[in-house]
């Protein structure tokens, strides 16, 4: 077959350096892409007079028909061909002649391929975004229907204070907050078109660029050739934006696995999202939230992979660069299927309230609450905090817990202690006495609530 630079060489490629250096087989998916940026270029050339009107038009309407012959299946991706460019162009040139063969004029392939993952990727970071809005509403509801069940909050795993599962969940809704907040700056930085750059230093021919970059929703085409066909920083910054995402999913799958426990009862999966075990036949595990946190090193990898491709690489343009497709479809495939499959899970989760309020009431997590009592009555907080210490140990001992203690038996660590303090350590009082902006306390909560209802708006 025929190569696009097959005109230096005298002779043909091993078959197996043929097949090596091809990259179709993955860059096939970027078709549509391709035909996008071609129709865009071949319109420019167009304007600018570089093509005739009825070339332009030939062109257009021949690479329309490929895209819509491809999705239909009447046309099937020939992987003999190098790449998806070279397979376009021939076709092209095969269904309309000549016209065809002038594509190319005033494009290289290392700028072509650059257009083509820009579109390709800007499509990829808008989906993301929507699939996190669909997730980040998931927790709202789940909120939003919570902010009277208490839990127990953790700090080293160990029970720490009571709080409410609203609460609890709106550290994620915070954390996917961000995650957003990070595809719209990759999007705003990526967003300029570096068709025109050519091979890596433009083109005699009188092309405008602007013209280009404003047919493809493009900010403005990019200012330096040779960074245009070599930067793969918006890749970087996606890949690496998508593994906090995927971070911050393992997290949340990593306690909805402990949840999910018989030592917790804190929730139960759905059976859609859960399987069984080949022996022991009383088993449901968390097979979802466990695959997305074993999925959350594959994408890490898929962005080692690309930083390790770039780290040597001189300018500009090296075909080393190839590599990074596999990589970053792999990561793109993965983060949004595990975010699809968490969010269904989420949305199925059947908590329970009793087991949540029954933790929180073991294991001391009002033993701040009894402190500040303390110092309430005039205590230093330094004293106080021993004097409840002595107090849990006391509990400890005697098999019980604060609010269960006898008063006569308190008077023993610390008579400041009165009838008061039964009310002062009680769950509901630890939680709603909270009201500081980002406390669990309802008051607090529902300002919060507020503002992310606005947010999702």
């Amino acid at each position: 077959m025929a190569q696009l630079w097959g005109g230096r060489f005298t002779k043909e490629t091993d078959k197996l350096v043929y097949a090596f250096n091809a990259s179709i087989g993955f860059d096939k998916r970027l078709l549509k892409q391709d035909i996008e940026g071609s129709m865009a270029h071949a319109a420019m050339l167009g304007k600018q007079g570089i093509l005739t009107d009825q070339e332009t038009k030939k062109i257009s309407e021949g690479l329309k028909a490929i895209e819509k012959d491809v999705e239909s299946g009447a046309l099937v991706i020939d992987e003999s061909y190098e790449d998806v460019h070279s397979f376009v162009e021939a076709v092209l040139t095969e269904r309309i002649g000549e016209a065809g063969k002038k594509l190319h004029t005033g494009r290289s392939r290392n700028d072509q391929v650059a257009l083509d993952m820009r579109l390709y990727t800007r499509i990829q970071v808008l989906t993301v975004d929507e699939l996190l809005k669909g997730l980040l509403e998931v927790i709202l509801r789940i909120m939003e229907e919570n902010l009277d069940t208490c839990m127990p909050g953790f700090t080293h795993l160990q029970k720490a204070q009571p709080l409410t599962l609203a609460h609890h969940l709106g550290a994620y809704f915070e954390m996917f907050k961000r995650d957003r907040l990070r595809m719209h700056d990759i999007y705003v930085r990526m967003n300029y078109c570096p068709l025109g750059a050519g091979a890596l230093a433009g083109t005699t021919y009188p092309l405008n660029r602007d013209y280009t970059a404003e047919l493809m929703g493009f900010d403005g085409p990019t200012l330096n050739s040779m960074d245009s066909v070599s930067d793969r920083d918006y890749l970087l910054e996606f890949l690496s934006a998508l593994s906090i995402v995927m971070m911050h999913l393992s997290r949340f799958s990593e306690e909805i696995i402990i949840w999910n426990s018989d030592e917790y009862k804190f929730i139960e999966i759905d059976d859609a999202y859960s399987t069984g075990s080949s022996i022991m036949p009383q088993k449901k595990n968390p097979d979802i939230a466990e695959l997305v946190r074993g999925k959350t090193g594959r994408v890490y990898g898929d962005l080692i992979a690309l930083l390790t491709v770039m780290k040597g690489l001189p300018l500009a343009y090296n075909k080393d660069m190839q590599e990074d497709k596999e990589a970053a479809f792999d990561a793109f495939d993965t983060v949004k299927d595990c975010i699809i499959l968490f969010t269904g899970m989420l949305d199925t989760i059947k908590f329970r309230k009793d087991r949540m309020a029954e933790s929180a009431m073991k294991g001391f997590t009002n033993a701040t609450d009894a402190a500040d009592y303390l110092v309430g009555k005039g205590v230093p907080f330094r004293e106080a905090h021993s004097i409840v210490g002595k107090l849990v140990l006391y509990c400890i001992e005697k098999n019980t817990s604060i609010d269960a203690l006898p008063l006569a038996e308190m008077h023993k660590i610390s008579n400041k202690f009165e009838d008061d303090i039964y009310d002062a350590v009680s769950l509901k009082t630890c939680v709603e006495k909270r009201l500081t902006i980002g406390a669990p306390g309802r008051e607090a909560m529902e300002k919060v609530l507020e503002v992310y209802r606005d947010y999702l708006k």
